[in-house]
């Protein structure tokens, strides 16, 4: 019986994320992020995969993004990029779908 239950609750947990990444990239595409990005492929930008991993148990990785979301830039991903600078996106990108997407990229 508890065994059934435990594959209940995992099975439950898993729609749940499925359901929350499938709103993530809905966000995206609608911000316009996968013009230029994939989550498992280098598009014109980084994969998203690549970010997270670039960024793991960085403590400041969240706002650093944030802020490059925002602003845009270049420089940091010139060898995956060929110096292709990344756009501003606020105002255009409300600040809190900005931080949602953040958080998404750095859940992979």
């Amino acid at each position: 019986m508890r065994v059934k239950l435990f594959a209940l609750s995992a099975a439950a947990a898993a729609l749940m994320i499925s359901g929350q990444a499938s709103a993530d990239l809905d966000l995206a595409k609608k911000s316009g992020c996968l013009a230029c990005h994939s989550v498992e492929k280098k598009v014109v930008g980084p994969s998203w995969k690549d970010v997270a991993a670039k960024y793991k148990g960085d403590a400041g990785a969240k706002d650093t993004l944030i802020e490059k979301v925002k602003k845009g830039g270049k420089g940091n991903w010139t060898d995956v990029t060929g110096g292709a600078p990344m756009p501003p996106y606020s105002p255009r990108v409300k600040d809190e779908d900005i931080a949602k997407l953040v958080d998404f990229v750095l859940s992979l």
